[in-house]
């Protein structure tokens, strides 16, 4: 388990708040063998709860009040992030291809949604300890997304990265992007 971490910066669109935070992707984070399991250990001994288990969602969506952490413990799916169905393609976003063992936190505000996935993906999905249930919003309202904008960027800082703790690089890139460091 040598994980990489990659940094996304995504801007807001006419229909996507997005966060200031940086997306991470975590690659090859979980520990093997690869299951539900293995997939809650880390997270849940960091401070991060499990919300269930799922599928691929094709649906564009984001979360205004609260971080979510996708960890992947079977097969593959590429992820839209940062941009919803009604926005141009050229207007930001960025597709995201995640494996089993793969992991990627998208914070609050943060559009995402599978577009393509093979028929075995599954991933849980964690929550900082403390955040409110999820909401969904489906990106489809300008004056909704410049509404919600707010509400995403005063989203809780979590107290730990989800795999690496206090120490992560959760902690030390989210905290460069609020002045926090």
């Amino acid at each position: 388990m040598n994980s990489k971490v990659e940094i996304h910066h995504f801007q807001p669109t006419r229909f996507v708040p997005n966060n200031k935070l940086p997306v991470l992707v975590y690659r090859d984070v979980l520990p093997r063998p690869h299951n539900e399991g293995s997939a809650e250990e880390l997270p849940d001994k960091n401070h991060w709860k499990k919300g269930g288990t799922w599928r691929a969602v094709p649906r564009h969506h984001f979360h205004p009040n609260t971080h979510e952490c996708y960890a992947v413990f079977q097969g593959h799916s590429t992820l839209n992030v940062g941009r919803g169905p009604l926005d141009a393609v050229d207007d930001g976003g960025g597709l995201i291809h995640l494996s089993a063992g793969d992991a990627i936190v998208l914070p609050a505000g943060v559009s995402h949604c599978s577009v393509q996935s093979s028929d075995d993906y599954r991933y849980i999905g964690v929550y900082p300890e403390g955040s409110p249930r999820w909401k969904n919003e489906y990106c489809k309202d300008v004056a909704r997304a410049e509404i919600l904008q707010e509400e995403a960027s005063n989203a809780p800082l979590p107290s730990n990265d989800p795999f690496k703790g206090i120490d992560g690089p959760l902690m030390k890139f989210w905290q460069e992007n609020t002045g926090c460091a």
